[in-house]
C-alpha cells in the first residue's frame, strides 16, 4: 500500500520527517518497506529558471539554427543555439542551464553540457514543453507570460510538487489502516504516546446541501444481508474534464493514472478515507431505479475491462430497471461507466458484506483497489459521511449541483464490539506493569470508548472499523504497539522447566540432519505447499484425483496442495539458476498432501537437491560437476547418523528419476534418490543435470527409533587389510560383492570398501575391473597370516562360484 506524505499532513500537521515517520509507522505495525520519492515533474526542474531572449540571429552554418543571447539573472548573458522555429527576441522561455538533468518521455536522463553546435558555442538549452516534463507538445520552445521575473526557478513557476512516499506492508487485519485517513490516525495515537499531541483533521462536510431535487433515482436492495448499508444521491450539470494538477499529483504519488475529474474523485476519497465509491452516468440507469440483488446464474456481463463474464447466482450486483450495470464491491460495467458526454451521475456508497465481496472478487480472477478494501471489512460508520465529501469534491472540479436527498439504506444498524478488559491480564501478557492512566490514554487515542471503570477491569466499546479487535487480547495488542514493544523491558531472570522427552522426536531429528547438511555445505529452502496442478502431468505416479484443491485459491499457480517435494524444489532451482547461482545445494524439510478416495493424508520428506560443480572454480584444482555418487554419499552419511546402517537397495522405482536407487527396509522404502529425467527439469528451464533424493521421513523417524545404541571398546589389538583385484561381468553390482563377504565372514569381517573401478581397454568386452578391499579385527587377540588367508580363500571362491569373479 501506497500512502504519500504530503497527503498524510492534511489530516495531521507534523513536522517529523519522512524517515523519522517511517520508524514510527513501523513501530506502530504499520511496517514501512520503503520510501521513494515521488516528484510530479521528474528531475524537479532542477537547474531550469526563466529567461529572457536578448538577440536572436540566424546560425551561419546552419538554415534551421538560430544563435541567441539570453538573461538567466546573472551578471552576464548567455549565448544559446536553438532549433525552435518560434524562438525570438523579448520572449521569457525556460532555460535549462549547464548541468542540469533532463528526462526523457521513458524516463531516460540526460544532462545539458556546455557545447559547440556548427561552430556556434551554446551554455545551455531553452526548452520545449515535453523536454520539461510539462506537457506533450514539441512544436516550438515554451513561451512565458511577459511579466514572469527572469532568473525565477521554474520549479517555484510551475508549483513541481515534491512528496515522499511511504510504500507499506499492510496486514490483513489492518484493514482500518488502508487509507490516508486510517494511517494518520495511528499516526496520531503514536505522537500521543510520545508527548506530542495534534489534532487529526479531517475533510469538512458542513457546506452540503441539496440544491434541487430534479433527478430522483430510486434504490431497491433486495438482499440487505449481502448490502447491510447502502447510500446514493444524484449530482447534474457536470462538465467531464481533466483534474486539476493537486488532484492528478496526489493520485500519481501512489502509482495511480488520472482518467477525468469524476472517476479521479472516487479515486481519491477511496484512498483519503478508505471508502470505496462508484459513479454512474445517470442517463444509462434504465427506468431511473437502481437494484441491488443477484442475477440469475449465467447472465452475460461485460466490465470496464470489455471482459464479458459469466455470472454465479451468488454474485451481488448493481441493477437498473432492466440489466445488470456493476459487480458489487468489485468491477464497474462497461455500459454504464462514466465518459466525456456525461454530464449527470449516481453516485454510490456502501458497505457490502465482506465474505460475499471475497468470493465474488476471486470467482471473476479481479482484485481492485474496491474489492481489497471490501472483503476485509471497512466502517459501516463512515458510508455517508463519505458519500457528502466525494459530491463535495466533484462540484469543487466538475462544476454541477447535488439534485436529489440522499438514500441511506441501513436497517440493521452494525453494533460496537463490547469487551471486558483486566488490568491484571495485561500485565499477564506484556510482561511488565503499564501505568493504567496510561492505558486509558492509548485507549482513547484509538477511539476505544471507555465505558466503565473499576479498580481491576475496564469496559470497552470497540467502534466496528476494528473489526479485527473483538477480544481482550485483541485490545491488549492495541495497546502494547501503540506503548511501543521496545518499552518493554528484557527480564533479567529466565525461568524453564525441565521435560522429559525422547531424543528420537522429530524436531531433534531434523536440528541434527539439517545441522549435518548445512555443515557440508547445504541451504535449507522452505517452499510453498500450495502448487501448480499442470505439474501433476510430469509424473505418472501423481494423479490428478490425488489432489487436494483450494476452494478459494489466491491463483491458478497455487491452486493445488502438493504431492511431490521435487517441483517446488526445481522452482528454487530455476530461480537462483536463472541469477547466476549455477552450483547449488539445497535440502528441504516439508510435507505431501494427497487426497485417497476421500481420505486425506500428508506424509513428511526430506528432500535434496545437487546441480552444477561440487565445488567452486579455483585456481589451485579442476571444478569438479556433481554427481550421482556425491549424492550416495549425502544420503548414506544422513542414514548413518540417524544410526540406520541396515538397508537393502534396489533400482529407484519412481518415475521422475532416468536412472536411480532406492534403500528399504523390508517393504518400507527409506530413500529414493538418482537423476532427474530432463524432460522436466526442461519445464523449469534447467539445462544442467540435477540430482534429487526423497526420503519418506516419516519412515526414518519410525526406523530411528527402533535402533538402539550401542557402545564398543576401543580395540586392542591390530586391524588387517587385505586387496582383491576382481574382473567381474560388468552388471555385478559392489552390493552384491559385500554381501557374499559378509555372509561368509560374519565376525572377523569388519568393513568392504571399492577402491577402484576400471572399465575398458584391455579388458574384455562386458568385464569391468573391481579393486576390493576388506578389513579384519579380532576383538580378543591378533590375527595371524594363517587365519587371513584362509578367509580370503574362501572369499575368492565364493566369488568365483557366484559371480563369475577371476583374480587379476
Amino acid at each position: 500500500m501506497k500512502i504519500s506524505y504530503n497527503w498524510i499532513k492534511q489530516f495531521i500537521k507534523t513536522d517529523w520527517t519522512a524517515e523519522q515517520t517511517s520508524e514510527l509507522l513501523t513501530d506502530l505495525g504499520l511496517e514501512v518497506e520503503g520510501l521513494d520519492l515521488y516528484q510530479s515533474v521528474k528531475g524537479g526542474l532542477e537547474g531550469v529558471v526563466v529567461g529572457e531572449v536578448l538577440t536572436c540571429v540566424q546560425h551561419s552554418n546552419a538554415d534551421k539554427l538560430k544563435v541567441t543571447t539570453v538573461n538567466i539573472g546573472q551578471e552576464q548573458p548567455v549565448q544559446i543555439v536553438c532549433g525552435a522555429p518560434n524562438v525570438a527576441a523579448g520572449q521569457k522561455v525556460p532555460v535549462a542551464t549547464i548541468g542540469t538533468t533532463l528526462y526523457t518521455e521513458e524516463g531516460e536522463a540526460w544532462t545539458i553540457k556546455k557545447g559547440k553546435i556548427r561552430g556556434e558555442e551554446s551554455h545551455g538549452m531553452i526548452c520545449a514543453e515535453d523536454e520539461l516534463g510539462l506537457g506533450k507538445s514539441h512544436d516550438g520552445i515554451m513561451v512565458l507570460p511577459e511579466d514572469t521575473i527572469v532568473g525565477t526557478p521554474c520549479a517555484d513557476l510551475f508549483e513541481v510538487e515534491n512528496d515522499q512516499v511511504f510504500e507499506i506492508g499492510l496486514t490483513p487485519n489492518r484493514a482500518d489502516a488502508m487509507s490516508h485517513y486510517g494511517t494518520a490516525r495511528d499516526l496520531r495515537a503514536g505522537l500521543l504516546q510520545k508527548g506530542i499531541h495534534l489534532e487529526l483533521i479531517t475533510p469538512s462536510v458542513s457546506s452540503y446541501h441539496v440544491d434541487s431535487r430534479t433527478l430522483k433515482i430510486d434504490v431497491d436492495v433486495k438482499d440487505y444481508d449481502l448490502a447491510p448499508r447502502y447510500c446514493g444521491v444524484t449530482l447534474s450539470g457536470l462538465k467531464v474534464e481533466d483534474s486539476p494538477a493537486w488532484l492528478q499529483n496526489r493520485l500519481k504519488a501512489i502509482g495511480l493514472s488520472p482518467i477525468n475529474n469524476i472517476v479521479d474523485a472516487t479515486n481519491y476519497v477511496l484512498h483519503e478515507l478508505g471508502q470505496p465509491l462508484h459513479a454512474f452516468d445517470a442517463a444509462k440507469i434504465t427506468g431511473h431505479k437502481v437494484e441491488v440483488k443477484t442475477c440469475e446464474a449465467g447472465t452475460k456481463f461485460t466490465t470496464l475491462d470489455g471482459v464479458e463474464r459469466e455470472l454465479h447466482e451468488d454474485d451481488l450486483m448493481i441493477c437498473d430497471a432492466e440489466k445488470p450495470m456493476c459487480i458489487a464491491g468489485v468491477f464497474g460495467g462497461n455500459e454504464s461507466g462514466v465518459t466525456e458526454h456525461t454530464t449527470a451521475i449516481f453516485l454510490e456508497s456502501a458497505y457490502f458484506n465482506p465474505v460475499s465481496v471475497r468470493k465474488t472478487a476471486k470467482r471473476h480472477g479481479l482484485n481492485t483497489d474496491a474489492s481489497f478494501r471490501f472483503e476485509r471489512g471497512i466502517d459501516p460508520n463512515l458510508t455517508k459521511y463519505a458519500l457528502k465529501r466525494a459530491a463535495l469534491l466533484i462540484l469543487e472540479i466538475a462544476g454541477g449541483e447535488i439534485t436529489s436527498d440522499i438514500v441511506d439504506f441501513y436497517p440493521k444498524k452494525i453494533e460496537d464490539f463490547q469487551v471486558t478488559l483486566s488490568f491484571d491480564k495485561i500485565t499477564k501478557l506484556v510482561g511488565q506493569e503499564i501505568p493504567k492512566e496510561e492505558v486509558k490514554s492509548i485507549l482513547a487515542s484509538l477511539d476505544i470508548k471507555i465505558n466503565s471503570v473499576t479498580e481491576t477491569n475496564l469496559g470497552l466499546t470497540i467502534p466496528p472499523y476494528r473489526n479485527d479487535v473483538t477480544r481482550e487480547a485483541d485490545v491488549i495488542e492495541e495497546i502494547l504497539r501503540v506503548y511501543g514493544y521496545n518499552n518493554v523491558e528484557i527480564s533479567t531472570k529466565m525461568n524453564a522447566s525441565v521435560s522429559n522427552s525422547s531424543r528420537f522426536e522429530d524436531y531433534k531429528l531434523q536440528n541434527v540432519v539439517g545441522n549435518l547438511l548445512v555443515s557440508q555445505g547445504w541451504y535449507e529452502i522452505m517452499a510453498n505447499s500450495l502448487t501448480s496442478a499442470k505439474y501433476i502431468a510430469l509424473s505418472e505416479q501423481l494423479k490428478d484425483e490425488h489432489n487436494i484443491e483450494m476452494l478459494n485459491p489466491l491463483s491458478q499457480d497455487l491452486g493445488v496442495m502438493r504431492q511431490s517435494l521435487v517441483f517446488s524444489g526445481l522452482e528454487a532451482l530455476s530461480y537462483n539458476i536463472n541469477r547466476r547461482q549455477t552450483n547449488l545445494k539445497f535440502f528441504e524439510f516439508g510435507k505431501t498432501y494427497h487426497n485417497f478416495n476421500g481420505t486425506r493424508e500428508e506424509h513428511k520428506h526430506l528432500s535434496l537437491f545437487v546441480t552444477g560443480f561440487k565445488n567452486e572454480e579455483n585456481w589451485a584444482h579442476t571444478p569438479e560437476k556433481s554427481n550421482f555418487f556425491h549424492l550416495k554419499g549425502s544420503v548414506a552419511a544422513i542414514l548413518t547418523r540417524l544410526g540406520i546402517d541396515r538397508y537393502q537397495e534396489s533400482s529407484a522405482k519412481n518415475d521422475v528419476f532416468s536412472e536411480g536407487l532406492q534403500l528399504n527396509i523390508g517393504r518400507d522404502t527409506l530413500v529414493e534418490f538418482g537423476v532427474l529425467k530432463s524432460k522436466i527439469t526442461k519445464q523449469f528451464d534447467i539445462t544442467q543435470d540435477v540430482f534429487y533424493a526423497d526420503f519418506n521421513w516419516d519412515t526414518i523417524l519410525m526406523v530411528a527409533k527402533r535402533n538402539k545404541i550401542k557402545f564398543t571398546p576401543i580395540p586392542k589389538y591390530p586391524e588387517v587389510r587385505r586387496d582383491f583385484a576382481l574382473l567381474i561381468d560388468d552388471k555385478v553390482t559392489f552390493e552384491s560383492i559385500t554381501k557374499i563377504a559378509k555372509k561368509t565372514e560374519k565376525q572377523l569381517l569388519k568393513n568392504v570398501n571399492l577402491f577402484d573401478v576400471y572399465q575398458g581397454k584391455n579388458l574384455p568386452n562386458g568385464k569391468k575391473s573391481y579393486a576390493v578391499s576388506f578389513t579384519f579385527l579380532d576383538e580378543n587377540k591378533t590375527l595371524t597370516d594363517k587365519v587371513v588367508d584362509k578367509i580370503m580363500s574362501k572369499l575368492q571362491s565364493n566369488f568365483e562360484r557366484e559371480l563369475g569373479a577371476e583374480l587379476r
